[in-house]
C-alpha cells in the first residue's frame, strides 16, 4: 500500500524532473546507479562516523531515485527487462548497506551490541524475504503476501534510526529493529506457506 501511495506521489511531484532528466539524456539505469551509490555511502559512512540523523537525510534523498527511475523510465517508454533486473538487484545492496551501517555503529561508536544483532537479523531475513519470493515466482508461484514488504521495512529503519540521531532513546530503536525481525520472519514464513498451498494444489 505505501509502495503505491509513493509511487502515485512520486509521478505528481517528480513528473517535471522525470522529463527534465530525459532532455538532458539522462536515463533510468543512470539513476539507478545514482540512487544506490548515495545511498550505500550515506549509510556506510554517516552511520559509523556516530551521525545518524544526517547519514539517514543522505540516504532519504537519495531514495528518491529508486521512484525516479521507475517514473523516467514509465514516461519515456523505456522500461525494460534489465532495468528491472538492475533495480530490483540494487535494491538489495541499498537495503543491505543500511543495515550493515546500522550494525558498525551498534557494535563500534553506538555502544549498543543489542541493536547490532537486530541489525544483523533485520539485514539477513529482509533478504530471504526477497529471495523467496524470487525463487518463487521463477519456479511459477506467486509469493507477494506478507506482513514486511520492503517499503514498509525502509520506512521504518529509516525514521526511528533518524529520531534516534536526533535524541530518542536508542532502547526504541531496538525495540523497532526486533519487531521489524520478526515481521521479517513471519513475512518468510507467510510466504513459504504460500507456496507450499499452490504447489500442494498442482500436484
Amino acid at each position: 500500500m505505501i509502495s503505491r501511495r509513493a509511487r502515485d506521489t512520486a509521478a505528481r511531484v517528480f513528473g517535471p524532473v522525470a522529463e527534465l532528466l530525459h532532455r538532458l539524456g539522462v536515463t533510468p539505469n543512470m539513476v539507478t546507479l545514482l540512487g544506490t551509490a548515495g545511498v550505500c555511502l550515506g549509510a556506510l559512512i554517516f552511520y559509523p562516523l556516530d551521525q545518524l540523523f544526517w547519514g539517514t537525510v543522505v540516504i532519504t534523498v537519495f531514495v528518491f531515485a529508486d521512484l525516479l527511475d521507475g517514473l523516467l523510465a514509465r514516461s519515456t517508454d523505456s522500461a525494460s527487462a534489465l532495468g528491472g533486473f538492475l533495480d530490483s538487484t540494487l535494491d538489495r545492496l541499498q537495503d543491505g548497506s543500511i543495515f550493515l551501517g546500522l550494525l558498525i555503529w551498534a557494535f563500534t561508536v553506538g555502544g549498543e551490541p543489542g541493536i547490532g544483532v537486530a541489525s544483523g537479523a533485520c539485514l539477513v531475513l529482509g533478504h530471504l524475504v526477497s529471495y523467496v519470493r524470487a525463487k518463487a515466482e521463477a519456479l511459477g508461484f506467486t509469493a507477494d503476501v506478507g506482513l514486511a514488504e520492503r517499503t514498509e521495512r525502509l520506512v521504518v529503519t529509516l525514521v526511528f534510526t533518524g529520531f534516534t540521531g536526533l535524541g530518542l532513546p536508542t532502547l526504541v530503536l531496538l525495540v523497532v529493529l526486533c519487531v521489524l525481525a520478526g515481521a521479517s520472519a513471519a513475512t518468510v514464513l507467510q510466504r513459504i506457506l504460500a507456496v507450499r498451498s499452490q504447489a500442494a494444489e498442482r500436484d
